[in-house]
This record gives structure tokens, C-alpha cells and sequence, in this order.
């Protein structure tokens, strides 16, 4: 089992920034892909930055130019920084892993959610 411990999220106001983190716990497993995904209310959850194990990165075109997503390998940990933040940024951002254990056990893990409320 992989355990993700998410941090970094609160209230800000709009043009300011945030970081958010995601460490992954556990034994036995490779990580692959690391990603961020936000639900704000009432809508679906979306895809906001993605990146694999190489450092390929892939963005909402929402966020472009404001979020960057970088990892920390050695930490198992996943990062966001988000600048320029807008209100309609605000929502609950959930982490995403990919991990690989042995050669062909492949599995999916979300972090439990850190609220981001952007607001005057």
C-alpha cells in the first residue's frame, strides 16, 4: 500500500501563491507518473499538471504559465507551485500516483485533498 500525505493548500488572495506537496509512503514500489487534480464545486474533477518519471511535464491550459510541477525522486514527493492565482483556481486539489511494483503490478493512488480557496 502507498500512502500520500498532501500539504500547502489554504486561503490566498488573488495574484498570490501557493505551494503544494505530496509525499508518497510505503515499501516495494516504483513511482511512474505523479499528477494534481482539483474539483471545485459542483463540477468534475480536471487534470491540472501532470509529470512522469522522466520530468515530462503536461499542463492545463488553464494553468499555463502560472503552475509549475516538478518532483523530488529521492523524496518520493511531488510538488506544485502556483502563482498568480485566480479565484476560479479555487477547489479541492487532490494528488495522483502512478506506481509499479515488481515488473507487471501496476496500481493508482489519490491523496485525501487539500483545500485551495483563493479569495479577496
Amino acid at each position: 500500500q502507498v500512502q500520500l500525505v498532501e500539504s500547502g493548500g489554504g486561503l490566498m488572495q488573488p495574484g498570490g501563491s501557493l505551494r503544494l506537496s505530496c509525499a508518497a509512503s510505503g515499501s516495494g514500489f516504483i513511482i511512474n507518473a505523479m499528477g494534481w487534480y482539483r474539483q471545485a464545486p459542483g463540477k468534475p474533477r480536471e487534470l491540472v499538471a501532470s509529470i512522469t518519471d522522466s520530468g515530462t511535464t503536461n499542463y492545463a491550459d488553464s494553468v499555463k504559465g502560472r503552475f509549475t510541477i516538478s518532483r523530488d525522486n529521492a523524496k518520493n514527493t511531488v510538488y506544485l507551485q502556483m502563482n498568480s492565482l485566480k479565484p476560479e483556481d479555487t477547489a479541492v486539489y487532490y494528488c495522483n500516483v502512478d506506481v509499479r511494483r515488481g515488473a507487471w503490478s501496476f496500481y493508482n493512488y489519490w491523496g485525501q485533498g487539500t483545500q485551495v480557496t483563493v479569495s479577496s
